[in-house]
C-alpha cells in the first residue's frame, strides 16, 4: 500500500537495497527566524528539554545472522556503537504520564522485532510505553502512557496560533541529545485526502529523529506536532496540537486513503482504510489489533484489485492471445507475464550473474522491479536436501552475496539467516506448490520473504525485502504474483525421476507424467497429451541427459488450465548440438496479425521448415515435421516434431532419425 504523503522524518533506506533505519546524521543548527533558542528564558528552555524524549527501541542482543566476516563495528561512531537502543523519533510530555508522539514513530513498533517502543530522556533512564491512549493513524498522532515516572513538567498548549510568529522545532537528533531550532510558523494548508483539517507549515530546521516533537511558540507553548518534511522545499508540516485535544479520548481512528497495485499489473487498486477500535490499550494489544485489521484491509484490497477486470487477467482477454501463441517457452530463468499500458501481456525477464556453488550447483539471479528472482541448480552432493532443509536453501542462495550488512563505510555480505518464522505451502493458480520462508532480519527490523518452487533440477524462488510491520501484505504480493511466473522445468532424467516421486511439491500438471530410462539404452516419456520412446541409437542416454519442459495455458473445463506444451530432450547438460523436442501448436485465434496465420499456414500445410527436409544452423542440422492431432478436422492444434544433430549430416541421416522418434510417438490429444 501507498499514499502520497511529505516524507516522514524519522525513516530513510539505505542505498544499498537492504533497508535499515539510519542511526546517526548530520545536526546542523542555524538561525532560520528573528531570534535562536538562546531567547528562550533558561527556566523555560530547561523544562522544554526535560519534558521532550527520544523514542527508543532495544537492539537485539542476539543476531540471528552469520557473516563472511566479522563485523567491523570500529568503523562505527562511538556513540552509535555502544549504544544498546535504537533512536526512532520523538515524544513530549503534556499531562500527568501522558505523552504524545507521532502515529508512525510508533508504527516502527508495531509487529517489530525490536520489542516494545520506550521513552529516554537525557539522563539515559528508560521509561517503557504503557498504554496507547488515543490514536490516529491519518492525523499521525498517538496520547500514551509510559511505565515509571519521569521527572518532567508537562508543557503548555497553545491552540490558536498566529501566522508568521517564531516558533521552535524540538526533537532529538538520534541519539545525540534533545535540539532546539528556531524558524517561522510560515502559513496553513490542507491536509491531501480530503482537506479535513490544516497542517501547520514552518521554516525551523527538522531532520530525521524529530518526528512526534513538539513545535512550540515564542513562549514555549505547544502549538503542533513535528511530523514531516516537505519534499520540494524548505518547509515541514506539524499537526496542530489542537487536533490532538479535540480528538475522541479512549478511541484508535483509522481513516486514510491508500493506493494498492502488483508489479505485473499497470492498474492500481484505491481504496480506503477506515475503522477504529476501543483504547487504553497495552501496546501489545493495540499492535495485534492493529496488524489484524490492516492485514485485513491489505487481503481485501488485493482481492479487489485481482477482481477488478477478471476478463482481463491473463490468460484472459484480447491482451493475452499473442503471449498465448507464443508460448510455451523453454527459458530456463523465470520470467513474469506483465501487462503493459496498452493492455498487452508480454514475458519480463532480467537475468543477471550466474554464481558457482559446489558439486556443479549454481544460482542465476535476477530482478524485476523491487522483487528479485533466482534460478539454483541445487549442488549434486545434497540432492534433495535442500527441498526441506531452509537453512541450507538460505545458504546456498546467500552465496549470490545479495544480501548485505552496511557496517560505516563497508557492506558485509550475509552467509545465514536462522530458521524461518514462517514455513509453509502455498498453492498458486496453476496447482504449482510454493514453499513460503519467512526469514527475520532484526539489525534491519524487517523480514526476508522468499515463495520457492521446487523444479527438477533445483529450486525457482521470488523474493522481497519487507519491513517486519508489512510482512503480511508483501506476502500476499508474492502470492499473487506466483500466478504470474512463466519458467521451464529443466533436469537430468535421474532429477526427474526423484522430482516425480514427490507429489507433495510437484504441481498438479505432472502428476499424469512419467519418465522412464535406462543409460545406454532407452528413454520414455508420457503424458494425457502425448508419448514417445527411443533408444541410445537416436541419442546418448546417459547421467548428464536433460530433458525440459514448457507449458501452455489451456481451455479445459470451461476455465483456463495449465500444462505441458513442449519436451526437449537433450543428450548432455554441455551438449547443445544433439536434442530433440515436440512441441504443440495452436491455430491462431481472431484478431491476431498476419504474421502469426502464415506460420500457422507454415504448420498446417507441412511447408519449410515442417517439411521433414534437413537444414544446417550454427553446426547444427535439424529436421523437423508436424503430427496430426487425432479426429481433428480442420485441426485446432498440430504438434511438431524435431530432431538435430551436431554437425553436416545428411537428408537420409536425419530423415532416419525423425523416423526413428516418430515410430514411437503418440499424440493422444482430442
Amino acid at each position: 500500500m501507498s499514499t502520497y504523503t511529505p516524507r516522514k522524518l524519522d525513516q530513510v533506506r539505505t542505498p544499498n537495497g537492504l533497508a535499515a533505519l539510519v542511526l546517526i546524521v548530520a545536526v546542523f543548527l542555524g538561525r532560520v527566524g528573528p531570534t535562536n533558542a538562546a531567547d528562550l528564558e533558561s527556566q523555560v528552555l530547561n523544562q522544554i528539554q526535560a519534558a521532550t524524549f527520544e523514542v527508543v527501541a532495544a537492539k537485539p542482543v542476539a543476531d540471528n545472522l552469520t557473516y563472511i566476516k566479522p563485523l567491523p563495528l570500529e568503523l562505527l561512531p562511538f556513540q552509535e556503537r555502544n549504544d544498546k537502543y535504537y533512536s526512532i523519533g520523538t515524544a513530549f510530555l503534556i499531562g500527568n504520564n501522558r505523552f504524545v508522539t507521532a502515529a508512525h514513530v510508533l508504527d516502527t513498533g508495531i509487529g517489530s522485532l525490536w520489542g516494545t517502543p520506550a521513552l529516554r530522556d537525557s539522563n539515559g533512564h528508560v521509561f517503557p510505553v504503557d498504554k496507547i491512549e488515543k490514536f490516529s493513524l491519518a492525523r499521525d498522532f498517538a496520547v500514551f502512557s509510559v511505565v515509571g515516572h519521569p521527572d518532567a513538567t508537562s508543557l503548555k498548549l497553545d491552540t490558536q496560533p498566529k501566522p508568521n510568529g517564531v516558533v521552535y522545532a524540538v526533537g532529538n537528533a538520534l541519539g545525540t541529545g534533545v535540539v532546539v531550532r528556531d524558524g517561522v510558523f510560515t502559513s496553513k494548508t490542507p491536509e491531501e485526502q480530503d482537506g479535513r483539517w490544516n497542517w501547520l507549515r514552518f521554516s525551523a530546521a527538522a531532520s530525521p529523529g524529530n518526528s512526534g516533537g513538539p513545535l512550540l511558540d515564542k513562549d514555549g507553548a505547544v502549538i503542533g506536532i513535528v511530523l514531516r518534511r516537505s519534499q520540494n522545499e524548505n518547509l515541514n508540516y506539524a499537526l496542530p496540537i489542537e487536533e490532538v485535544i479535540k480528538a475522541p479520548d479512549h478511541q484508535a481512528h483509522i481513516d486514510n486513503r491508500f493506493s494498492y497495485q502488483l508489479e505485473v499489473l499497470d492498474t492500481a487498486q484505491r481504496g480506503t482504510f477506515k475503522n477504529q477500535f476501543s483504547l487504553p490499550l497495552s501496546f501489545g494489544e493495540f499492535s495485534a489489533t492493529f496488524l489484524k485489521l490492516a492485514n485485513a484491509f491489505s487481503d481485501s484490497q488485493l482481492k479487489a484489485l485481482l477482481g477488478k477486470e477478471p476478463d482481463r487477467v491473463f490468460p484472459n482477454g484480447p491482451g493475452s492471445a499473442r503471449l498465448l501463441h507464443n508460448l510455451p517457452r523453454m527459458q530456463y530463468f523465470p520470467a513474469l507475464i506483465t501487462r503493459h499500458g496498452d493492455g498487452e501481456w508480454a514475458i519480463s525477464d532480467k537475468k543477471g550473474a550466474r554464481t558457482a556453488l559446489s558439486a556443479n550447483g549454481y544460482v542465476i539471479s535476477g530482478n524485476f522491479g523491487r522483487d528479485l528472482l533466482f534460478r539454483m541448480r541445487r549442488p549434486d552432493d545434497v540432492s534433495g536436501a535442500v527441498l526441506a532443509d531452509a537453512e541450507l536453501f538460505m545458504k546456498q542462495l546467500l552465496t549470490v552475496g545479495f544480501m548485505r550488512r552496511a557496517v560505516g563505510t563497508e557492506r558485509v555480505q550475509v552467509t545465514g539467516v536462522g530458521k524461518p518464522i514462517e514455513d509453509s505451502m502455498h498453492v498458486d493458480g496453476w496447482k504449482r506448490r510454493w514453499q513460503v520462508r519467512v526469514w527475520p532480519l532484526p539489525f534491519a527490523n524487517e523480514m526476508f520473504v522468499t515463495l520457492s518452487l521446487p523444479v527438477p533440477d533445483g529450486y525457482v524462488t521470488i523474493a522481497r525485502y519487507s519491513l517486519a510491520t508489512d510482512w503480511h501484505e508483501n506476502l500476499i504480493d508474492l502470492e499473487a504474483t506466483t500466478d504470474f511466473v512463466s519458467v521451464g522445468y529443466w533436469g537430468t532424467f535421474a532429477q526427474w525421476k526423484e522430482f516425480l516421486a514427490n507429489a507433495a511439491l510437484s504441481p498438479d500438471a505432472l502428476k499424469a507424467v512419467a519418465v522412464d530410462y535406462e543409460y545406454g539404452r532407452r528413454f520414455s516419456f508420457e503424458s494425457k497429451r502425448a508419448s514417445f520412446s527411443f533408444t541410445q541409437e537416436l541419442q546418448g542416454i546417459g547421467p548428464k541427459s536433460l530433458m525440459g519442459l514448457g507449458f501452455n495455458y489451456l481451455n479445459g473445463d470451461g476455465k483456463p488450465q495449465w500444462d505441458v506444451g513442449a519436451v526437449r530432450v537433450q543428450q548432455d547438460d554441455e551438449d547443445y548440438g544433439h536434442w530433440m523436442a515436440i512441441e504443440r501448436q495452436v491455430a491462431p485465434s481472431d484478431g491476431l496479425d498476419d504474421s502469426y496465420k502464415t506460420y500457422w499456414g507454415k504448420v498446417v500445410h507441412r511447408q519449410h521448415p515442417f517439411d521433414a527436409v534437413a537444414r544446417t544452423d550454427n553446426d547444427v542440422t535439424k529436421i523437423t515435421t508436424v503430427i496430426d492431432t487425432p479426429n481433428a478436422n480442420p485441426p485446432s492444434v498440430l504438434y511438431s516434431a524435431f530432431v538435430g544433430a551436431a554437425g553436416s549430416n545428411t537428408q537420409d541421416a536425419m530423415k532416419g532419425k525423425l523416423d526413428s522418434l516418430l515410430r514411437n510417438l503418440r499424440i493422444t490429444e482430442h
